[in-house]
């Protein structure tokens, strides 16, 4: 059962990474920034590929690697880590994270659509309907989840109704539309070649990119503030080894074995896996409808493995 579907664990296993990523990204952002925090967590990533691929497969970066795969996992690596996460952190400042990570949950659909149009890809009956219920479970609470966030921070309603700008919301989707892109290049990039490798070309794109792009808008005192910060670099450390390394190397053994729609389906979970840490880690208190939303995505995710 397992070997058959190595996909959809792969893609459950990143979920699980990207749940312990963002908790560390979390408090690493709130002190150095989100630019800071991209940038640093690339290099420390692309520390760990050298130095594994150099023991793995004796070169530091992947030379063997053809034209083609150099190509597309770079442009994979820049519409997924800088197109859309810096869409996406740009949505944070004009709207809220519950309304930000709504949108956000339209990149398993879109990446599904985008797979059909650009690879030809196929979902039968069962796996439709479960990427459905497995989306309908994550906007239930993400949808409850963010509310009480807003009354602990004692946001008015008035507030409450300018976080849904039109502005906001569109770097939302755009993102959505980066990280789901980003996917369906990868796999059309990668084709046979190694998994650990092509995620190396998409990191080390992804890294390029905001050098160029810290360069440009003129933030690197920001990024030295946040080497020289201890307690942000901690996070970044540990948030880098769950992120861009371990996650993004699973995520790309996701969409080797199994259809882009699905795996990023199974990783648009993560709203629903942070709930217990959220709880253990911050006293956050979950409602009904939390657990209820939860248990509805999981639910979908088991008829994955019908």
């Amino acid at each position: 059962m397992f070997t058959s579907h190595l996909g959809e664990l792969f893609a459950l296993l990143t979920a699980v990474f990207w749940t312990a990523t963002s908790l560390s990204f979390q408090q690493a952002t709130r002190r150095a920034g989100s630019l800071s925090v991209n940038v640093l967590r690339l290099m420390i990533a692309l520390l760990f590929y050298a130095i594994i691929s150099y023991f793995s497969r004796g070169m530091f970066l992947p030379f063997d690697a053809s034209a083609h795969q150099w190509i597309w996992m770079s442009i994979s690596g820049i519409v997924g880590f800088v197109f859309g996460d810096y869409f996406l952190f740009k949505s944070y400042e004009l709207i809220s994270a519950r309304i930000s990570m709504l949108i956000m949950s339209l990149s398993a659909p879109l990446a599904a659509f985008i797979g059909w149009f650009i690879l030809g890809e196929t979902m039968n009956l069962i796996s439709i309907l479960a990427m459905f219920i497995t989306i309908f479970g994550i906007m239930m609470v993400i949808t409850e989840k963010k509310k009480l966030d807003d009354l602990k921070a004692g946001i008015k309603s008035k507030e409450f109704q300018f976080s849904f700008s039109p502005k906001g919301m569109l770097f939302a989707f755009i993102g959505s539309i980066g990280q789901a892109l980003g996917l369906v290049l990868s796999k059309y990039g990668m084709r046979d070649y190694n998994v650990f490798a092509a995620t190396q070309i998409r990191v080390i794109a992804g890294a390029i990119g905001f050098v160029i792009l810290i360069s440009l808008i003129k933030r690197w005192p920001k990024v030295k503030q946040a080497v020289t910060d201890s307690i942000s670099m901690r996070f970044i450390l540990i948030g880098s080894v769950f992120g861009p390394f371990l996650g993004v190397y699973a995520s790309l053994l996701a969409v080797k074995y199994t259809t882009v729609g699905i795996a990023s389906t199974i990783m648009a979970i993560i709203p629903v896996l942070i709930i217990p840490p959220a709880i253990l880690l911050y006293k956050e208190k979950v409602t009904l409808k939390e657990v209820i939303g939860a248990f509805i995505a999981l639910g979908g995710i088991v008829l994955f493995f019908i």
